[in-house]
This record gives C-alpha cells, structure tokens and sequence, in this order.
C-alpha cells in the first residue's frame, strides 16, 4: 500500500510504501519535547520502516537539524526550507524506524491512531482516546 505525504506548500513530496498497514503505528505522544515541538498538547507521530519512506520530489528542499532532545539523546528531525513544515524525526534509539508527522500525510486517517505514551502527563483537560492502548497512566 502506498501513503502519500508533503510539506505545507507542497516543495517536498514524500511516499511511504507498506505491504501491510500494520507496519505502521501512529500515537499520541504526550511528552514535555513533543509538546514544545508542536506548540500543542501532545505529538502525534506515525512510526514506520525507514526503508518504506522515499523523498519523491524536492529532496533539495529537505533541511535536517540534529540537537539533543533535552534528555541527553541525539534527536535528528527533518523539514522543508521552505515553509519549515516538519516532516519526520528519529532519536539515537530509533533503529531501523522514522516518526513522520502524521499531518504531513495526504490521507492521515488511513493510519489512525494506535496508542496514547507518557499519558501521565496528558493535560487535564484532554480526555484519553477511547481504544487504543495507554501507556504510563498513572500522574508522577
């Protein structure tokens, strides 16, 4: 299956090809970084194969930035020069995986959300998403 995907102003196009879609995970993340990069209450990423993510027009637009995460891990993000629309990131501990930025997607809802991390740390006034899984539930 094919999930086509871009920046903003459309400069950079991206397609991720899956065999199957639940090579995906897309979450919530509710962490103090995510909720700095976004401006918002939480992050919401889709987790995929780094091989099934390929640059299909404006590679020359892409414009990497690596710096800590503030916990002392190296946090690699990528964007378009552009209209700096945030395309995906990736932490020393990533693997063979990228995050993209779920919005970047041109049919997001084709990869709905699969869970909810560091709910402990959720904003009291957003509700937990009804079913999916929750991870660190309890308030610290």
């Amino acid at each position: 299956m094919k999930y086509p995907g871009g920046c903003y102003c459309r400069a950079i196009r991206y397609e991720i090809s899956l065999d199957d879609p639940d090579d995906a995970r897309t979450s919530l993340c509710h962490c103090g970084n995510c909720k700095k990069f976004t401006g918002g209450p939480f992050g919401i990423t889709t987790k995929i194969p780094k091989a099934s993510y390929t640059v299909t027009e404006g590679q020359d637009s892409v414009k990497a930035h690596e710096a800590d995460n503030g916990a002392g891990t190296l946090l690699h993000r990528e964007f378009c020069r552009e209209c700096g629309s945030g395309l995906l990131e990736y932490g020393a501990n990533a693997g063979d995986f990228i995050y993209i930025f779920y919005g970047t997607l041109d049919r997001p809802t084709d990869l709905p959300p699969k869970g909810e991390f560091f709910c402990s740390r959720r904003d009291d006034w957003m509700p937990e998403v009804p079913g999916i899984f929750h991870k660190q539930k309890i308030k610290e």
